[in-house]
C-alpha cells in the first residue's frame, strides 16, 4: 500500500546518511562497491558502513518492529534456490560493471548532476521496469484494495521515525562538527553512523521491501501500483541536490578547495560519459534485469540477508560471485 509518511521520512534518512558521508568524509555512498569491497578488500572505509547498515535493524526491531519488511518464503525446491542465486549473480555482475547501483548512481549521482549516473540510472531503471512487467508477478495488496490507497503509520511508528530523522539531522549538523576532529578514528566513527542512518532510511522508506519496489514498477496495472518510491526521488534526491549545490559553493569544486569536515580530501569518481563502454551498458542492463525480477538491490539485499538468512545464503552468494567475476 502507498505509505506517504513512512517513505518520505525514510527518504530523508537516506539523504542524511548519503549527504553526511560526502560532507564529513568526502565519499559517495555507493553500497555495491562498499559491500563487495568489505569482502574482497576490507578496510575502515567500507566495513564500518556495512556494519552500520546491519546495525540499523536493531533500533527498528526494538522500538518499531512493525516497520520491518516481511518477505515471502524462499521455498524448498532447488529451482527456487538456483533462481535466487541467479538473480543475486546478475545484480552483482551488473553493479560491478556499471560501477554503481541505486544508491551510488540514482541517489548520489543524480543529485550531483552527473551525466554518467543519469545514463546509468536510465538504463537500469528502464530495464527493471520492462523486466518486471514482462514477468508480471506484482503482489496484490491486502484485502484486494488498490495499492495506491494511502495508509498511515501509528503514533508509535510516527514518533520513532520522526525521532530518527531529527536525531540524524542533529548528529550531522551539530554533534559531528563539534565532537569529532579530523582523524582516521573520526572518519571510521562517522562511517558507522552514516551506515546506520542509511539503513534506517532503507527500512523506513520501503526500499528494503521487494513488494513495494515491484509494486512501483506496476505501471500498466494500476490496481497494483504502489507509488511510494516516487517520494524517494522527492525527499532523497531533492535534498541531496540542494546539499550538493551548497557544498560546491562552500568547498569550491569537486576536487575541494576546502576539505571535508573529517577527511583530508574528497574522493569522487573522475569518470565521464566518454568512459562509457559496452561493459557499462551491459552492466546496467544486467542489474536492471536482476532488480526487476526480485525487487532487491545491494543495500536491501544485505538487510534481507540478515533478516532472512535462508534466502541470503543464495542471493548474497550469487551477488558476491557476480561481483568477483564482473571485470
Amino acid at each position: 500500500m502507498f505509505t506517504p509518511v513512512d517513505t518520505s521520512l525514510g527518504a530523508l534518512l537516506l539523504y542524511q546518511g548519503s549527504s553526511g558521508l560526502l560532507q564529513h568524509n568526502g565519499r559517495v555512498f555507493g553500497i555495491s562497491s562498499l559491500l563487495s569491497g568489505s569482502v574482497a578488500k576490507p578496510s575502515r572505509d567500507n566495513v564500518p558502513i556495512i556494519a552500520g547498515l546491519v546495525s540499523s535493524i536493531l533500533p527498528v526491531y526494538f522500538f518499531a518492529p512493525s516497520l520491518l519488511p516481511t518477505y515471502p518464503p524462499l521455498g524448498s525446491s532447488w529451482e527456487a534456490a538456483l533462481a535466487t542465486l541467479g538473480t543475486g549473480f546478475v545484480v552483482g555482475w551488473g553493479t560491478k560493471n556499471e560501477n554503481g547501483c541505486t544508491s551510488g548512481h540514482m541517489l548520489c549521482g543524480l543529485s550531483r548532476l552527473s551525466p554518467r549516473s543519469t545514463i546509468a540510472t536510465g538504463i537500469f531503471f528502464l530495464t527493471a521496469l520492462i523486466t518486471a512487467n514482462i514477468r508480471n508477478a506484482f503482489p496484490a495488496c491486502p484485502g484486494g484494495k488498490p495499492c495506491c490507497l494511502p495508509v498511515y503509520p501509528t503514533s508509535r511508528e510516527t514518533a520513532f521515525m520522526a525521532a530518527a530523522v531529527v536525531l540524524a539531522q542533529l548528529t550531522n549538523t551539530i554533534l559531528v562538527p563539534r565532537l569529532l576532529s579530523k582523524t582516521k578514528t573520526s572518519t571510521t566513527i562517522y562511517n558507522f553512523i552514516s551506515g546506520v542512518q542509511f539503513g534506517l532510511g532503507l527500512l523506513i522508506s520501503g526500499m528494503a521491501s521487494p513488494a513495494k519496489v515491484l509494486g512501483f514498477f506496476s505501471w500498466f496495472d494500476w490496481s497494483k501500483l504502489d507509488p511510494s518510491l516516487a517520494l524517494v526521488m522527492l525527499f532523497g534526491v531533492g535534498p541531496n541536490l540542494l546539499s550538493w549545490l551548497k557544498m560546491k559553493r562552500e568547498y569550491g569544486n569537486e576536487k575541494g578547495k576546502k576539505p571535508p569536515t573529517l577527511a583530508d580530501r574528497f574522493q569522487l569518481s573522475t569518470a565521464t560519459v566518454a568512459d562509457i563502454d559496452w561493459r557499462f551498458v551491459a552492466g546496467g542492463i544486467a542489474f536492471g534485469i536482476g532488480w526487476g525480477m526480485c525487487g532487491v538491490c545491494p543495500g536491501p539485499g544485505l538487510l534481507r540477508t540478515v533478516l532472512q538468512p535462508t534466502w541470503g545464503v543464495y542471493w548474497m552468494g550469487g551477488y558476491m560471485l557476480g561481483s568477483l567475476l564482473g571485470l
